[in-house]
């Protein structure tokens, strides 16, 4: 980013043309004679740069001001100083300039630039020419990238003099004076921004006001034109654009949609009308593989359009080599640079080019043909792109409308030019975005699946193990991509997990598919009438009974089916316009300033009529208006404005911008805005935030095979960094097994060997191919893990299937047949034995099940006991998986015969078995310590779910919300159902589909500090409270953090929202643990009232009856929530009991507060109408500490910590308020209950400590 002023439209103005003087040479020289006349070198004639207003003007406008440091550099011009029209006295005076310095933007090269402006030479015609427009692109070595429009028109020469070329021949004529020839000149519009059309617009308006002037009046019209664009902003991203009139034309200056996007002030759609898709295709191929491309045209400027848009069909990807779209006659021996590059030059050069330069992609655009040049070793092969995202590439080019004309044929006819205009700029804008979505699907589609191969932890991406799930007809484009610098930048987005547009459509159109080849796929079956769910406003928490979950974990399949080729409607997006206010000339200080009040004026007034519930548009205005104030040198009226964004719009809040102002602040300033703690608050936010920065670790590894002996730690993380699997405690088991018998380090032969097994049966699997007649006894979602040789059964002759279900056994014959074995949930009996045949004993395995009366009876001879592990494993693991309601112990299970399998095949020893037995983790916990479920437990819990899965290790649940769902017209249908919020360690979220308990959202990050409480504030809002002192407002239909609130002072510890009559009310109340309650207006999020406690530690608060109750770790106080009075207070002397209030809960109908102390096992019942009374006190056994309460019904449900056989336990007690008894008393997990959430009272869910990290479902009654 540049550490500069936010620029304007315009950096610097060039007239580029041929000295006068030498122009007279040439006509002397030729004596008139104008056939073939040659070139003229252009040179720069005039530069106009800012600041456009004297100087001691500047340092009033600038006073204190410090931003423009470096912003412009010096260059002087060897040959001839242009002029510089900079400077301009008070009277309006011409004033020479105090030094022959030419002041320009840094990277601006002056002696290149005149080549680019005439890039098919200067010539002298005696016949007048068409103005015309093309465009320029300049890169700097850093990458960054300005922009050019360069006008040209002709100028008259007549009698040694010179007019514009406004004078036509018909006026000529009228005079009696006939032109002897016409001479180019050029204006150059150099600008930070790539607004391609509104600059052109700006130009040609500028023609059409030069037509009647001479020479000194044409460039001091040019410098009040240069003058203008200098004061126009860009606009900040979102839904602003911003209008300017200059006649006779209004510009509009398009915003960008979101920071993350590229600015597109162009048309998106002219590739497409010159190529055919299949080509467009092509041509991307070779901007993704990084080749040498040349375009070719004889437009000038369509080499740079066309060019700029496959560079924005590339996005979020980026080009990162060579960019010049033009080349000047002078410039082709660049084509023969080595490095990648894209470059466009005349079709005249394009024999010339193809015959001199090597191994480069030659474009036509004129005709569309795509062809090389001559190869320097072998034959240079474009691999095509894969052939699914190809296909529905093409399939939704062939639905776009690009023909306006198509588009006019029903409507009337235009009769004003500015309706013409509007309504082809809103057709061009809804073309671009659907122009831009079917572009950006592509992309997903081709790079969908690079995020099955990362590992984050440890920064890897396995790319050989991604090659080989793509199509062998995909795999020569791949292997060519995932070499470009290209790709590496796009991994460390994905590894940084940023949410951008790719990030965004993966996600809102992923497939629910699981990587394995399940029975589903092979079977090809449609979609169930039971996936159309009924559209209802409101949909609930669904029957847990009813939800089935796959039960594997997920395996590569060959090739990850894209999306459907349906066309997606874009959706049409509301576009509002801001008019900036006329600027006045001559262009004096006064002038300046009175532009910039009005600016001031006319946002504010926009600002003021705004309802508050339109937050994005007025954070575009707070934005705005904070660039006014910045360029009038008010700073801290600029960070204030800044600041606004965070309650409007966070993303696009200018960071670098806003610590660039901190860090130029006067002491004077800097004094006044540590004395305003909002201020004082943005300011280390914003410093801390580039500390953070700087410690960004970017780094993307490949994974590679270990080449020396591996400690245990080493080779946790070479398993982790493999993708095999990531659980520690898995892998310390595995690191045993592989170690079995020799010294605890593993070398690399071992590694190499268990890893290569262990793909080659991953493969092996994916390669099952079922016939119909054994597909239809599966479930849909069963995936065939593992395949035994060919044995012989007392059922017949086959091959034992294992999938996360059952047993079967695939018959082997002229027809395969099914023939089931058993499920794993009814295995009564496994053994491994040995049966006689002649002299012989012959391995056998025999299973007993509980559905049938004979036994299953298999001579697996070599393979018998590791067949015998895995079928105890499976049992095992099955039997927890029921008894403890719990899916992913099953999916452990699986893992864990995978590794057997994997370990005996790469040992190859009679060890193997031993060492795959140390992988037994399910069947050694079912023998050793019987894991017995009390029947209150297993009756009571219905689920769990595991939000850390796919962790190297658990993470405690701090936090737990349930929201509704609600169906809005425009949403997904998956978007409206409800939903379970849990908050993680470090600031995490992870945000689970509650219709069927899958995840919705992996992680997003709320800050690095822990999460405190969530609530659902409105429908679309959830606001989460930080230990840092900040509430995170989420987005919950884009599932984003755009909003944040930052009055707290200390750790927000509460959140709540009174719902009178079913509906929210208008205001939320925060609290935080120095004591400060702060009252919200929900829709504008304004402080309404604050109220400053007289104790501190406030843990949380109830509401009710328009009385806060606020409990503190000394006492309980109620307050009401107008004037936040004190209206009664509960203080019990602690000493006998524990030393502080843990938590406390409300029963208003009985008049009694139920509260908890620290560190205790009992809960204590006041009285509100008598607090003189001793508190009741109810006892709970076998509780070592209570952690957390809700209220669920008429039932208190309480989460303690406790021991049990010396580990260990969260349990849950159930209490009635009605009894003051323990109802149940529920023993669901392995740690600590750290959080509890009610869901529409039909359901309560507990969050548990880091040992275990799981969330129970619990049925309430």
């Amino acid at each position: 980013m540049e550490d500069v002023l936010p620029s304007g439209l315009l950096e610097i103005c060039l007239l580029v043309g041929a000295p006068t003087e030498r122009v007279r040479a040439l006509l002397q020289g030729t004596q008139r004679r104008l056939r073939n006349p040659p070139p003229l070198d252009p040179e720069v004639l005039s530069v106009f740069v800012p600041p456009f207003i004297s100087r001691d003007d500047v340092q009033m406008i600038h006073a204190g001001n410090n931003l423009n440091k470096s912003k412009h550099r010096s260059f002087r011009k060897k040959k001839e100083r242009p002029k510089v029209e900079n400077v301009k006295s008070l009277n309006g005076e011409q004033k020479a300039p105090d030094t022959e310095d030419v002041t320009v933007p840094k990277d601006i090269d002056l002696i290149a630039l005149p080549q680019l402006c005439f890039p098919g030479g200067l010539y002298v015609t005696s016949e007048l020419k068409e103005d015309h427009i093309h465009f320029l692109v300049f890169t700097d070595v850093c990458g960054n990238r300005t922009y050019g429009v360069v006008a040209q028109y002709y100028q008259s020469i007549q009698d040694g003099s010179s007019s514009s070329n406004g004078q036509g021949p018909w006026e000529s004529a009228q005079t009696g004076k006939v032109p002897a020839c016409f001479v180019p000149c050029a204006v150059c519009v150099i600008s930070r921004y790539p607004y391609f059309s509104a600059l052109k617009d700006c130009l040609s308006c500028l023609l059409v006001q030069l037509r009647p002037l001479r020479d000194l009046d044409v460039e001091e019209h040019i410098k009040e034109f240069a003058a203008k664009l200098f004061l126009i902003p860009s606009p900040p991203p979102g839904s602003l654009h911003l209008v300017f009139h200059m006649k006779p034309l209004q510009i509009i200056i398009p915003s960008r949609e979101d920071p993350d996007s590229p600015i597109i002030d162009l048309d998106l759609h002219l590739p497409l009308l010159c190529f055919k898709p299949e080509q467009v295709l092509q041509i991307m191929t070779c901007i993704l593989t990084e080749q040498r491309i040349v375009f070719f045209s004889s437009d000038w400027a369509l080499l740079t359009l066309i060019a700029e848009c496959f560079m924005l069909y590339l996005h979020p990807l980026q080009w990162q080599h060579t960019f010049v779209p033009i080349l000047s006659r002078q410039m082709l021996d660049f084509v023969m640079a080595p490095t990648s590059f894209l470059m466009g030059c005349h079709v005249d050069h394009f024999d010339e080019v193809s015959r001199e330069g090597e191994d480069l992609i030659l474009i036509n655009i004129d005709n569309g043909d795509i062809s090389h040049s001559k190869m320097a070793e072998e034959e240079l092969e474009i691999p095509d792109v894969p052939a699914q995202a190809a296909e529905t590439f093409i399939k939704r080019v062939q639905g776009l409308q690009l023909h306006f004309d198509l588009e006019l044929c029903h409507l009337r006819a235009c009769t004003d030019l500015g309706e013409l205009q509007t309504r082809r700029r809103a057709w061009q804008q809804k073309l671009n975005m659907d122009v831009q979505q079917t572009m950006l699907q592509l992309i997903v589609n081709i790079f969908r699946a690079v995020k099955d191969h990362l590992n984050y932890e440890h920064r890897v991406f396995n790319s050989e193990e991604f090659l080989k799930t793509r199509a062998t007809g995909d795999q020569p484009f791949y292997k060519k991509v995932l070499e470009t610098y290209m790709f590496h930048s796009f991994l460390k987005a994905r590894l940084n997990r940023k949410m951008d547009a790719f990030a965004r459509l993966e996600l809102s159109t992923q497939s629910e598919e699981d990587r394995r080849l399940t029975i589903e796929k092979m079977a090809s079956k449609r979609v169930s009438a039971a996936r159309k769910a009924s559209r209802r406003m409101v949909i609930s928490m669904p029957n847990l009974q009813d939800i089935k979950l796959p039960e594997g974990p997920s395996r590569n399949s060959s090739l990850r089916k894209v999306e459907r080729a349906v066309a997606m409607r874009t959706p049409s997006k509301s576009i509002t316009t801001f008019k900036i206010p006329e600027i006045h000339f001559p262009l004096l200080f006064q002038c300046v300033h009175s532009y910039y009040t009005d600016f001031f004026n006319h946002l504010s007034k926009a600002i003021s009529a705004l309802p508050p519930e339109n937050s994005a548009l007025l954070a575009r205005y707070f934005y705005l208006r904070g660039l006014v104030s910045l360029m009038q040198g008010k700073l801290l009226n600029a960070l204030s404005d800044f600041q606004n964004l965070e309650k409007t719009d966070l993303r696009i809040f200018p960071t670098d911008l806003v610590r660039k102002i901190v860090e130029s602040l006067p002491r004077s300033e800097r004094l006044q805005a540590d004395r305003k703690p909002e201020l004082k608050r943005l300011i280390s936010r914003v410093m801390e935030k580039q500390r953070e920065a700087l410690k960004m670790d970017d780094h993307v590894k490949k994974f590679e095979l270990p080449k020396t002996h591996m400690q245990l730690d080493d080779f946790v993380k070479r398993i982790q960094e493999s993708g095999i699997v990531k659980d520690i405690d898995t892998i310390h088991r595995l690191f045993d097994a592989l170690t079995v018998g020799q010294q605890k380090q593993i070398d690399p032969e071992t590694f190499r060997d268990f890893y290569n097994y262990w793909k080659e049966t991953e493969a092996e699997a994916q390669e099952v191919n079922l016939p119909p007649a054994v597909i239809e006894h599966l479930d849909k979602n069963e995936c065939v893990y593992k395949l035994s040789c060919s044995v012989k059964t007392n059922y017949g002759v086959g091959k034992i299937a294992l999938t996360q279900k059952r047993l079967f056994l695939l018959t082997e014959g002229g027809r395969p047949g099914y023939v089931p074995i058993a499920a794993f949930r009814d295995i009564e009996e496994v053994k491994s034995t040995t049966v006689a045949f002649l002299l012989l004993r012959i391995p056998t395995l025999r299973i007993k099940t509980s559905s049938k009366k004979e036994v299953f009876e298999a001579n697996l001879k070599t393979e018998c006991d590791l067949w015998y592990l895995i079928v105890k494993e499976m049992w095992a693991g099955k039997k927890m998986a029921y008894d403890h309601k719990d899916p992913q112990y099953i999916q452990q299970a699986l893992t864990n015969v995978l590794l057997m399998d994997a370990v005996v095949g790469a040992l190859q020893s009679s060890k193997s078995i031993y060492a795959a037995s140390k992988l037994s983790y399910f069947d050694r916990m079912k023998n050793e310590v019987p894991m017995m479920v009390p029947k209150t437990t297993s009756e009571t819990l219905k689920h769990k779910i595991n939000p850390s899965a796919g962790e190297t290790f658990p993470q405690a649940i701090d936090v737990l919300l349930y929201t509704p769902g609600h169906l809005d017209p425009s949403e997904r249908l998956d978007n409206a159902h409800p939903k379970l919020w849990c908050a993680l360690n470090e600031g995490k979220v992870v945000v689970f589909d509650a219709s069927t308990w899958s995840i919705q959202q992996h992680c997003f990050k709320m800050g690095r500090s822990k999460l405190t409480c969530m609530v659902m504030v409105e429908q679309s809002q959830v606001w989460i409270g930080s230990q840092d002192s900040i509430i995170y407002i989420i987005n919950t239909h884009s599932m984003s953090c755009n909003k944040q609130l930052n009055d707290h002072r200390s750790d927000v510890t509460d959140i709540i929202v009174e719902k009178k009559n079913g509906t929210p009310s208008s205001e939320a109340y925060s609290s935080s643990l120095d004591g400060m309650v702060i009252a919200w207006n929900i829709s504008s999020l304004k402080v309404n009232r604050v109220c400053q406690l007289p104790c501190q530690n406030l843990t949380s608060m109830k509401l009710h009856s328009d009385q806060l109750w606020c409990c503190t770790r000394s006492c309980i106080l109620v307050v009401t929530t107008q004037e936040f009075q004190l209206q009664m207070k509960i203080e019990q002397h602690l000493k006998d009991v524990c030393s502080s209030f843990l938590g406390f809960q409300l029963f208003p109908e009985r008049d009694e507060v139920w509260a908890s102390y620290s560190g205790s096992s009992d809960l204590y019942i006041w009285n509100t109408k008598d607090l003189s009374s001793t508190p009741q006190k109810i006892h709970l056994q076998d509780c070592s500490e209570i952690t957390c309460m809700i209220r669920v019904k008429n039932q208190l449900w309480v989460g303690s910590s406790g021991k049990l056989q010396g580990k260990s336990k969260g349990k849950i007690y159930v209490v009635s308020a009605e009894r003051k008894s323990v109802d149940k008393e529920l023993v669901g997990h392995a740690d600590a209950v750290k959080a509890l959430c009610s869901a529409e009272d039909r359901y309560v869910l507990s969050g548990s400590g880091r040992e275990e990290g799981k969330i129970a479902i619990w049925k309430a009654g």
